[in-house]
């Protein structure tokens, strides 16, 4: 008889379901993928078949034209893979279309949640506490030091900044996969109501979200306004853009960053970033912790990140734990 979860095996590249002979965000192509979200160290096309919410297909087939054996599933569907292993896809709070994935085999429960935050976000659906055996977390901010702010509170800041210079720009520099749709989203809610002129690398994304019912607003490209038009308005652009010639063609730009990792000064003054923004779209740690107690499981597998912390929080709290070594995660600007 086979020892508990052995069916559930971690690899450096990916997490392999031998029932199913299938693999959960694998770093390499396979002939069968289950990917829990759209960003490029979870979503890497050439698979036979990849099986993953509409949204996450959509958002793979725009980034890398990858469309091969796309097998939507949406939230809260169950589908039966082979050796009888149950998938259920179910919200994971990170960006559109991402979710954890629930599977069911030999009477025990496994939930990955590839990336995942606790914040209510207008752009994707929360994410949905799911009791299982084994918990499989990601730790992206695993370290006591990482609690983000409310997201008003930025929002005050940047709006605030943008008041205070009306005859300058505000230059947001924001992931182009969910952080920038996220910005605009919230702004929007703030009340901000201008229109916000968009690099031309965002567009597309933004438009995708738009297609999924996330109502941005009225959004404008840099490259057909004339420079004076964008004083007092507020740009999106990639973060590598923030310093780059293309931010010449701007009226007096004060440089913003919404990251996580804004929460680090030193990240903050090696981008000239002038305004930090503690923006997230992963669990801060009082979120990670919160949600290990939430779910209960009987083991809590960690991957992804600062992984020796919550390991050592685990073991204090009589948590049965483990640390995972996958590699190819990126520590994106997220």
């Amino acid at each position: 008889m086979s020892s508990p979860f052995s069916w559930i095996q971690p690899h450096p590249w990916g997490i392999y379901i031998a029932p199913a002979d299938c693999w959960v965000d694998p770093g390499r192509a396979v002939d069968t993928a289950l990917v829990t979200h759209g960003h490029a160290d979870h979503a890497r096309g050439g698979h036979g078949k990849t099986v993953a919410t509409p949204e996450t297909l959509a958002i793979m087939k725009l980034r890398s034209a990858t469309s091969e054996g796309a097998t939507p599933v949406h939230y809260g569907e169950t589908t039966t893979l082979k050796g009888g292993v149950k998938a259920t896809y179910i919200p994971a709070g990170h960006v559109l279309g991402s979710a954890q994935i629930l599977l069911e085999h030999a009477g025990e429960r496994v939930v990955i949640t590839g990336d995942y935050k606790r914040r209510a976000d207008p752009t994707c659906p929360a994410f949905e506490v799911t009791p299982c055996d084994v918990f499989i977390t990601e730790a992206t901010f695993g370290l006591p030091v990482f609690t983000h702010p409310p997201i008003a509170d930025e929002m005050a800041k940047l709006l605030g900044r943008l008041a205070a210079y009306p005859d300058a720009c505000v230059l947001v520099g924001a992931y182009a996969l969910g952080k920038a749709q996220r910005v605009i989203a919230e702004l929007r809610a703030a009340g901000h109501t201008a229109p916000i002129y968009l690099h031309g690398a965002m567009e597309k994304m933004c438009r995708l979200y738009e297609e999924y019912g996330v109502d941005l607003g009225e959004l404008r490209l840099v490259a057909d306004t004339p420079k004076d038009d964008m004083r007092g308005h507020i740009v999106i652009c990639p973060p590598s853009a923030l310093n780059d010639r293309w931010s010449r063609r701007l009226p007096a730009p004060i440089t913003a960053m919404a990251s996580g990792w804004m929460r680090v000064r030193g990240r903050a003054r090696q981008r000239n970033v002038e305004l930090p923004l503690i923006i997230s779209d992963h669990a801060d740690w009082n979120e990670l912790t919160d949600t290990i107690r939430e779910v209960d499981a009987q083991e809590t597998w960690i991957t992804h990140g600062r992984e020796a912390a919550l390991l050592r929080w685990c073991e204090l709290n009589q948590r049965k734990a483990r640390a995972l070594a996958l590699v190819g995660r990126e520590e994106e600007d997220e």
